[in-house]
């Protein structure tokens, strides 16, 4: 049985002996290990996939190739599950391939096909620990934990917990992998199984961290990397992740609530990271607006733990690679009050690492994303040009400003950035998107009119792209095939009402 590692935490499925059952195999080995006279039926194992057969089984396009030697490996598989319609999952189970080379592995959701553009080749996958995955200015994450490591059993969402896969969207699997000393292929398998119940509740992935500060000197015995983060509204705490390498000792997290009163989340004194995992609460840990989570891990580079990688101990920094550290810890927290506050929440997150680390050139990316979301374009366009101060190639920064202007009512400054964010990466199709509104709003309909013929065949089964692309065609007198676009729309997403108007505006129109 893989060992438990927290000491505190009232955690659901734990893998503990009590003391009575410690003391019995104590007993029982000091007796001589007798066998029993009447010993219960060996233990059944579920055979294949864990959770019964999935709605959906997607495979990696190839498989791959691991060297026999060098350092670990990051990569990530792409998978473009074509579905025909929106759907709720409410559960994965990721099969990763050869179990004894990976480590771990996490799994994305990539709403604007931003992986596709890192392939080393189409279907090959692309290397790092930490993919760039783009998201809509209206999109928070997803807030689940989808992640799969050895000895851990797949988790079926409760009721309202479930998340959306829509059509054209891509699954990017991150796989940790360890080399065996012999050539080898890996090739994972991810099972989805669907749900009729749509999302109703609506968590969010928190991280605090501290890697910036992590330079731990030869020979430290108790190294301390800290984090603290205020939070700004009444949440609740469903599950927890602990996460650093094998300098880790003490990993502890805890809420300290406004009045004083101290709550443990965890606590692990022995930690391992070859049995790290993600632990989900029986009953959910409340915690008011004001509330500070604090998160403590120690790390010994002494020569005296057996866990370390030097000898003699060298000084050790961050990195991904293993012989590095991390100092990592999620939280997947719920806002409470009934609605979803993910990105009021977000933003929070947002400017506490922005106060950690000034020059984030992401964090105010991101910063600024959430503003513009939340109806804030001024302070948009602040943070995203700091974001490009700091970064001027980020074309996702460049599309995000030129959003930002459009909402000022900066339409030619507006669609100066879009060309930009295009020049750097001219298959950007959110910018493409973008900039033919923008060119709509400056009387340019030609341009946005080919702009929008290449989104609809880059994006076919996007409800928006069809409907733009109507309107244009029946701005130009094409009613025949402004129709037949709002068809498609209407078809795509039903609930699109603009498209529906308009179908009727063309069909009349038409005749």
């Amino acid at each position: 049985m893989p060992p438990w590692l927290p000491e505190h935490g009232n955690f659901a499925g734990e893998l503990r002996l009590t003391d009575a059952e410690i003391r019995a195999f104590a007993d029982w080995a000091a007796a001589g290990a007798p066998e029993g006279s009447n010993p219960p039926p060996p233990p059944k194992f579920t055979e294949g996939w864990q959770l019964g057969p999935p709605d959906l089984i997607l495979e990696a396009k190839s498989a791959h190739a691991l060297p026999a030697a060098g350092s670990d490996v990051y990569w990530n598989f792409i998978f473009n599950v074509n579905l025909p319609a929106t759907r709720w999952v409410r559960a994965i189970e990721i099969r990763p391939g050869d179990k004894r080379l990976v480590h771990h592995a996490n799994l994305y959701v990539d709403r604007a096909h931003s992986a596709r553009a890192q392939e080393i080749a189409p279907g090959k996958g692309f290397p790092g620990m930490d993919p760039i995955i783009e998201r809509s200015v209206f999109e928070p994450d997803d807030g689940h934990f989808l992640y799969w490591k050895p000895g851990g059993i797949p988790y079926s969402e409760p009721p309202g917990f479930s998340w959306r896969l829509d059509p054209g969207n891509d699954l990017v699997l991150n796989a940790h992998m360890l080399l065996s000393g012999k050539p080898e292929q890996v090739r994972p398998t991810i099972g989805l199984y669907f749900t009729d119940q749509p999302q109703t509740r609506f968590p969010l992935l928190l991280q605090l961290e501290h890697d910036g500060a992590l330079d731990i000197p030869a020979g430290a015995k108790d190294f301390v990397a800290a984090d603290d983060f205020k939070l700004p509204m009444d949440v609740a705490v469903l599950a927890i992740y602990p996460h650093a390498h094998d300098l880790g000792r003490v990993l502890e997290a805890y809420a300290t609530l406004p009045g004083g009163e101290k709550k443990m989340l965890i606590r692990i004194p022995d930690w391992n990271r070859t049995w790290e995992a993600v632990y989900r609460y029986r009953s959910q840990i409340e915690l008011p607006k004001g509330t500070v989570i604090s998160m403590r891990f120690h790390y010994d580079n002494s020569a005296a733990n057996p866990k370390n990688p030097n000898s003699p101990p060298k000084r050790v920094r961050a990195g991904n690679r293993v012989v590095d550290e991390m100092s990592h810890l999620w939280l997947q927290v719920l806002p409470l009050g009934g609605r979803d506050r993910r990105m009021e929440l977000e933003e929070a997150w947002l400017r506490h690492r922005i106060a950690k680390y000034p020059d984030d050139a992401e964090a105010h990316m991101h910063l600024g994303a959430v503003r513009l979301a939340r109806l804030d374009p001024s302070e948009a366009a602040t943070e995203l040009q700091t974001a490009l101060k700091l970064k001027p190639q980020n074309p996702e920064a460049r599309n995000e400003l030129g959003s930002a202007m459009v909402a000022q009512g900066r339409t030619a400054e507006a669609i100066a950035q879009f060309r930009l964010a295009l020049k750097a990466r001219p298959d950007y199709h959110n910018a493409q998107y973008n900039l033919a509104r923008a060119l709509i709003k400056a009387g340019q309909p030609l341009e946005a009119l080919e702009l929008f013929r290449g989104l609809a065949e880059a994006y076919p089964n996007d409800s928006a792209v069809r409907n733009g692309y109507g309107e244009l065609l029946f701005g130009k007198g094409d009613y025949a095939a402004a129709l037949a676009q709002f068809e498609k729309a209407v078809a795509l997403d039903p609930t699109n009402e603009v498209a529906r108007k308009n179908r009727e505006l063309a069909a009349k129109a038409g005749k």
